[in-house]
């Protein structure tokens, strides 16, 4: 069980990472609301094409907790990346996937302020390494420049995502049992309609930008795989082994971002990215290696399939 629970969070991962480096290389192609909006269009015509049985079935649970399912939406999935692919535009790809490192450590922090989730030492540990690699890579390597407020804006829209994003897997505890597609395409849908107002705004702005041929590639790409296989996984891996746990695979998000940007988009590694990763990298493995034996889950043990 747990070794399936690793593998999916893995792979969840590596998505995320490509979806970073996707997010960058839609820029001239597509602009950033409209890629929201599309990857989320996409994402729910693909899953509801597939799951208009188990939707039937389960929408009267569904109808029960659908402000739940649309704040899954509107929270995971379009204020993340909305912020994300706002933030690619004014700093690097491996800025963006580094920061995500900060997520573990904000759930914990929710977990323990909410719940008064214990955290072994280990743990504490792991996740304060991280917490200083997300602060020396959004100070560019220079952490004076947080005491001077002087963070890049990218950076900036980057922690309001990954704010989002955490408390999303906060409320993964109070997911209702429901088969999986349905809980991927009901947020979906949720993603879609509030990202409408985000598109009205762009385009008030005069700022929308149709996609292209390579447009298109990107965004059934950020549908498919950093929308529906990575956000199943990641559900799948929070199940199994809890919410705290989950979000340290999070931390490797960077490793795969900073590879994906070196090898397609040609950017450039600085020593302050190499201690970045150092950090997060042994985060992870301090905290995995120091959990209880008996884990206690954070999400509710409800069948996905």
């Amino acid at each position: 069980m747990q070794v399936a629970a690793y593998i999916s969070l893995v792979v969840a991962a590596l998505c995320w990472g490509g979806n970073a480096v996707a997010g960058k290389l839609a820029l001239g192609h597509v602009s950033p609301m409209t890629l929201t909006f599309l990857r989320w269009f996409l994402a729910t015509a693909l899953i509801a094409a597939v799951s208009v049985p188990q939707l039937k079935r389960d929408w009267p649970i569904v109808r029960k907790n659908l402000p739940l399912l649309f704040f899954y939406g509107v929270v995971g999935y379009t204020l993340f990346n909305a912020m994300l692919y706002s933030a690619v535009q004014y700093t690097t790809v491996i800025n963006v996937a580094i920061e995500q490192a900060g997520i573990p450590m904000l759930i914990f922090l929710l977990n323990f302020v909410f719940f008064r989730t214990g955290v072994p030492t280990a743990q504490v540990v792991g996740f304060a390494m991280t917490l200083v690699g997300v602060a020396l890579t959004a100070a560019h390597g220079d952490l004076r420049t947080l005491l001077q407020l002087g963070l890049n804006r990218g950076d900036g829209l980057m922690l309001i995502a990954v704010a989002a994003y955490s408390v999303y897997t906060i409320f993964l505890r109070w997911k209702p049992p429901l088969d999986w597609r349905t809980l991927m395409a009901v947020p979906a849908l949720g993603a879609t309609l509030t990202a409408v107002p985000l598109l009205i705004w762009e385009g008030s702005q005069g700022a929308i930008q149709l996609p292209d041929n390579s447009g298109w590639l990107i965004a059934f790409y950020t549908a498919i795989f950093a929308s529906l296989l990575a956000q199943i996984l990641y559900i799948k891996g929070v199940e199994a082994i809890g919410a705290n746990r989950a979000g340290l695979f999070i931390n490797l998000v960077p490793v795969f971002g900073t590879l994906l940007s070196v090898a397609l988009l040609g950017e450039h590694l600085q020593a302050f990215h190499i201690v970045a990763l150092a950090l997060a990298l042994g985060g992870i493995a301090i905290a995995e290696k120091g959990r209880p034996q008996t884990a206690v889950s954070t999400a509710p043990a409800s069948p996905m399939d």
